[in-house]
């Protein structure tokens, strides 16, 4: 009876080392394992790996890109507005030993890293090179990130700014400053029109001068035009060669 009892108790003991000892990993997951504090100098997995029970303590590490959201920051621009910008970090693991091992916290130590680094490029550029030039102002950032995470195993493959919320003073400047640059835009392309529309009666009165009976086929269709308005007013053709001797002796 008691040959049974101790059976029992060996195979439930087999099965729970069996159970602490056997771990699986996805395909996008790593294991630091510290074997009596010391470091493995390999992550395992993917797939089934053992873990010796009480001498062996492992650290479960993704590889995939993790996408992190940064707070909105105050930040005082080169020309000194005052703005909140906000942006999102992407970066995932790629040495996972040193994430464990060099850095405490990698999540937290990015995070700090990514808001102190969004003030600092931020507020080295001017309100309007902020605005129009977004991307050179990510590009930036992600160069540095990647520069300072690097000893910690990490890569940043991105980074976006999303808003950049305006005071609402400056908002109303720079709505009537657009409005002041369509308006300068309008009266440009009507001075366009004006300029082009003069050009073609300089050609066309051109053309009329050496041709003298184009004069007169252009005044009778001018005739009919107003004809077909439906007006009342009557219209008495006066040929141009009957002036033609009284302008002379005018100026003569």
């Amino acid at each position: 009876m008691l040959g049974g009892y101790a059976l029992i108790t060996i195979v439930i003991l087999v099965l729970l080392f069996l159970f602490s000892a056997i771990k699986i990993l996805n395909e996008y997951e790593r294991a630091v394992v510290f074997r009596l504090g010391r470091v493995l100098p390999e992550p395992k997995g993917p797939g089934l790996i053992i873990i010796i029970p009480i001498v062996d303590r492992f650290v479960r590490m993704s590889l995939r890109t993790i996408v992190q959201d940064v707070p909105p920051q105050d930040v005082i621009t080169k020309d000194n507005v005052t703005v909140k910008v906000n942006a999102v970090v992407y970066f995932r693991v790629i040495q996972p030993l040193k994430s464990v091992i060099d850095v405490e916290n990698y999540l937290y130590a990015t995070s700090q890293l990514s808001q102190t680094t969004l003030r600092s490029v931020c507020g080295q550029a001017e309100l309007d090179e902020l605005l129009a030039k977004r991307d050179e102002v990510s590009a930036h950032i992600q160069e540095i990130l990647d520069k300072h995470t690097d000893p910690w195993g990490i890569k940043v493959s991105g980074v976006e700014l999303k808003h950049i919320d305006l005071p609402e003073e400056m908002q109303r400047a720079i709505a009537k400053q657009a409005e002041a640059e369509r308006e300068r835009r309008a009266k440009v392309i009507n001075a366009e029109g004006e300029f082009q529309a003069a050009q073609k009666l300089f050609e066309a009165a051109g053309v009329l001068a050496k041709e003298p009976i184009a004069v007169q086929l252009r005044f009778l269709q001018t005739i009919r035009d107003m004809s077909s308005e439906g007006t009342t007013n009557t219209i008495i053709p006066l040929p141009i060669d009957l002036l033609t001797p009284l302008m002379k002796k005018l100026s003569s």
